[in-house]
């Protein structure tokens, strides 16, 4: 799965440098994706958190600090956000293989399933994004299946 996420992501870093979070970065497209996910129950566990720190710091390789810099300013942007058009057409410009947008939705399936839950508001949101994106429901719900799969067969190795 990891090698999963960080293909995925490699594609968003493109020709950007790692201390460059311009508005349309994908990377801070991602990031407020990311938030609008784990807030969209209204509790953001830490399991949840702890996920999407470790996909960024694995890919990226940034310092702490920097790290901090781009959450902070993907989670300002996800803040000020009236919708997701703004971080999806950011996504498109970045993600022209279909491939590529469904792997994101599988990334924010795996942050759901994270803690070990999935709520019907973080369905909603998933469903928006996949929408914007142009992924298929039939893509979308095989992408929730195989996170779900994924987060239990972590759940068994980990007891």
């Amino acid at each position: 799965m990891l090698d999963r996420i960080q293909a995925f992501l490699h594609t968003l870093t493109g020709s950007h440098h790692a201390h460059e979070f311009a508005p349309d970065d994908p990377r801070v497209a991602f990031v407020a994706l990311c938030f609008q996910v784990m807030e969209a129950d209204g509790n953001i566990s830490d399991q949840e958190q702890q996920k999407f720190r470790d996909l960024l710091r694995e890919r990226y390789d940034l310092s702490e600090d920097r790290l901090k810099a781009l959450i902070e300013v993907g989670h300002q942007a996800g803040s000020e956000a009236v919708d997701y058009y703004r971080f999806t057409s950011d996504l498109r410009k970045h993600l022209v293989d279909e491939e590529d947008r469904v792997e994101l939705l599988g990334i924010l399936w795996d942050i759901v399933y994270a803690d070990g839950q999935r709520s019907e508001i973080e369905d909603h949101v998933i469903w928006r994004i996949a929408d914007l994106l142009g992924v298929s429901a039939r893509d979308r719900v095989l992408e929730r299946q195989q996170a779900a799969a994924r987060a239990t067969a972590q759940d068994e190795d980990g007891d």
